[in-house]
Order: structure tokens, then sequence, then C-alpha cells
């Protein structure tokens, strides 16, 4: 008769890891010459949607509450419409296709893959150990000189995603340092309270070589949100840390060079004296909403902005950008979008689609802020994760006044909005207001 105690079961392993893959993948180097658009984190973004249901049939389970199935599904009915008015069935399929993966599918499934705080910390934090792994390649670009092209010499830094996606790298770097933010101001242990903070504080240097004006913007405005929602107190303390490490960043190592001197003054001259890039963007704003005025509705149809812009823009705008540097050899980068999420769905999808899209962005940030501030008031430890959320989804709203959705880097957008609507949507309401 044997004696042998029984072993304990082992808990599963997270289904959140197959998200945090997607962001893994987003850290290998991405081909110099490629065109942008779709790369293999994307694939494998298809592959968590695949999960997902493939869990829901085992488990047998209702996925969403209605709120959430209401509010995920909301762009569906825009996007559709405006694919049905696209120039050509093939260019209708593969927006609407993008739409649906980057806006309903991936946050979906990644909604329903974190189960509780556990995986949400799991998920923010590979989202910083991203931020920090592109943050360090940034910063050796710019020290070394072996950037994307900035102003004739190779020093912005781009990380592994090349001058094809020049966002790429501020986009990841801002999304980590603000995810560093909310783990930093939560009510969890003092070690990753203070592990978030240094984090935060590192990702500034990459995040100011990247030369990346929309970046910084959203950056700053999100990082004051979140020290205003997690208390006075502690924001007064952050802030005061946040002005020493710039005066170690200018007078220690030398980031306040004349072209970030220039770069950080030219955004308060964007109407005065305004750089080309400048001129660009504000002329094919304006043509997407001429777009708009023509079809107030329904607009031009997806994937239809490249084919109306010469017909609405007006002289001042160039025939492209100019990107090389970081591996990549010179290329002539026509501009295909407005540089404008809101503009650009505006002129696509009309109205219609506009008011579906933003708002179900617009139904996720008042559910969180909601959540946020009862978890505040009964001091529950899921704090953290409730400032991550916003945070994340506050930058990305606030960001896409500066850019749109396209590049390798976009499905980091999904994989937030997710985060996101974990937070606003799936989060048990009672006592601590929030998963254990």
């Amino acid at each position: 008769m044997s004696l042998a105690l029984p072993q304990p079961l082992r808990p599963p392993a997270s289904p959140v890891w197959a998200a945090v893959a997607v962001l893994a993948l987003l850290a290998l180097p991405q081909n110099p010459d490629a065109e942008g658009g779709a790369g293999p984190a994307d694939a494998v973004s298809a592959l968590v949607v695949v999960l997902c249901v493939v869990r829901l049939l085992r488990q047998r389970r209702r996925p969403l509450s209605r709120t959430a199935a209401v509010v995920l599904g909301m762009p569906v009915a825009g996007v559709a419409l405006a694919a049905l008015h696209a120039a050509s069935p093939g260019a209708g399929i593969s927006g609407l296709g993008r739409y649906l993966q980057i806006f309903v599918l991936v946050p979906g499934a990644v909604l329903l893959l974190i189960r509780d705080r556990r995986d949400a910390r799991l998920l923010a934090w590979a989202l910083v150990a991203l931020a920090l792994w592109q943050g360090a390649v940034g910063v050796h670009q710019y020290v070394t000189g072996t950037g994307a092209s900035y102003q004739g010499e190779d020093v912005r830094a781009v990380g592994t995603f090349g001058p094809q996606d020049v966002m790429g790298m501020a986009t990841v770097v801002s999304l980590g340092l603000v995810a560093a933010v909310g783990l930093a101001l939560g009510h969890s242990e003092v070690r990753q309270r203070t592990a978030a903070g240094v984090c935060a504080m590192a990702l500034l240097l990459p995040l100011a070589v990247s030369f990346s004006r929309g970046a910084w913007i959203a950056t700053a405005v999100t990082c004051a949100v979140q020290l205003v929602l997690a208390g006075v107190r502690r924001a007064l303390k952050v802030a005061a840390a946040v002005v020493a490490a710039g005066v170690v960043l200018v007078g220690g190592f030398g980031v306040g060079s004349a072209m970030l001197q220039e770069r950080i003054s030219s955004i308060t001259r964007v109407t005065d004296a305004p750089d080309q890039s400048v001129t660009d963007r504000y002329t094919m704003w304006a043509a997407a909403v001429d777009m708009w005025r023509e079809h107030p509705l329904t607009g031009v149809g997806l994937k239809g902005f490249p084919d109306h812009r010469d017909a609405h823009a007006s002289l001042a705008l160039s025939s492209g950008s100019d990107t090389e540097g970081a591996g990549a050899a010179f290329r002539r980068q026509p501009l295909l979008s407005p540089h404008n999420m809101y503009l650009l769905v505006l002129g696509e999808q009309g109205l219609l689609g506009l008011l579906a899209l933003a708002g179900g962005w617009l139904a996720v940030l008042v559910c969180a802020l909601r959540r946020l501030l009862r978890t505040r008031r009964q001091g529950a430890p899921a704090l953290d994760c409730a400032l991550v959320a916003v945070g994340l989804l506050l930058w990305q709203l606030v960001d896409f006044v500066y850019a749109d959705i396209g590049g390798p880097s976009t499905v980091l957008t999904a994989v937030c909005l997710g985060l996101a609507s974990w937070w606003a949507l799936a989060a048990p309401t009672g006592q601590g207001a929030g998963p254990r």
C-alpha cells in the first residue's frame, strides 16, 4: 500500500499568455524593405481569436455580457456599411477585415482571455518589457547614429520597426510608460510599485529621442490624468520625481540637444510657422473634412482616402515624405492617410461610422472611469489595473488626433483596447471593484 501523498494539481497556464505572445512578436526586427501593413504579430492575433472561440465552445458559457457585446459590436455596422461603398470589392473586404481585427475581434478576445487582475498585471508588465526592449534599441540608435534619418542625421530612434513604421517605437514606449505609471500608482506591494516607477523613468529617454510630438503630447496628457486619478498627494510626489528625472536627462545625458529643443519648440509653432510635415497634415485634414461634406452619412468608402485625396487637397500638400536609415534605403512614401483617426473614419465611413466607432470608445472610457473611481473609494487593490486600463485607452484616444492605424505596431492598439475593455466591461462589481 503506497503512502505517497497525492500531488496537488497545478493550475493551468493563463490563457492571457496568448496575448503576451502577440507582444513578444512585436519585439522582433521588421523587414526594412517591407511596405508596412500586417506582420507576424497580426497572424498570431488571428490565432488568439481562434483560441478564444475554441475555449468558449469547450466551456459552453455565455462569452460576453449584453453591455459588452453591444459596446464592442458597435463599430461593425458602420464599417460594414462603408465596405459596401468601397471603390472595389477587394478594398472593401481588406478594410473590413482590418477594422474588425483591430477594434472588434482582438479586443474582444483579449477581454475574454483575461481571467483576473493577475492576468491584467501580467499583460501590463509584458507591455512594459516590450517598451524597455524597443527603447533600449532606440537609444542605441540615437547614440550610435544608426537610427532613421532626421534633419539629415540618422539619429531618430525607431527601435526594430524601421523607418517604414517611424511611429512604432514611439507608440510602444509611450504605452509601456503609461502602463508603468499605472502600476506604480496602485495599491500593490512596494516592490512592484518601485520597479514600475524605475521602468517609467527609464522610458523617458527613448521617448524623448523618438522625436514624436504626437506621442509626447498624448503621454503627457495621459500621465497627468493618471496622477490626478490616483490622488493629489501622490501626484505631487511623482511630479517632483519627473522633474528630477528631466534634469538628469538634460544635464547628465545631454538629451537637450539642439534638434530636440527645436522639436519641442515646434509644438508651439504649429499655427504660426508650421514645418512641411505639419502643413501636409493640415492639408490632409482639410481633404478628409471635404470628403465628408460630399458624403456626410456614409463617407467615400473604406480605403477611399488615397483615391479621393488629390481631388480635395490643396497645392500645399507635398508628394510624400522621405524615409531612410536604420537599415533601409531611401524611399519616398506617399501620404495615404490624414494621420488623424477621427477624420479618417469621418471621411471614409461618414458620420454613421464615426459615431459607431468613437461612441464605443467613449462608452468604454466612461465605464472604466466609473469603476476606477469606485475602486479608489473602496481602497481596493485593483487600483493599479484600473489606472493602467484607463491610461492605455486615454493615450490611444488622444494619440488618434495625430495618428491613425497602419503598420506592424497597429495590433498593439487592439491589445490595449482589449485590456481597457476588460476593466470597463468584464471586471465584476461589488466589494473590491475588480477581479482577484
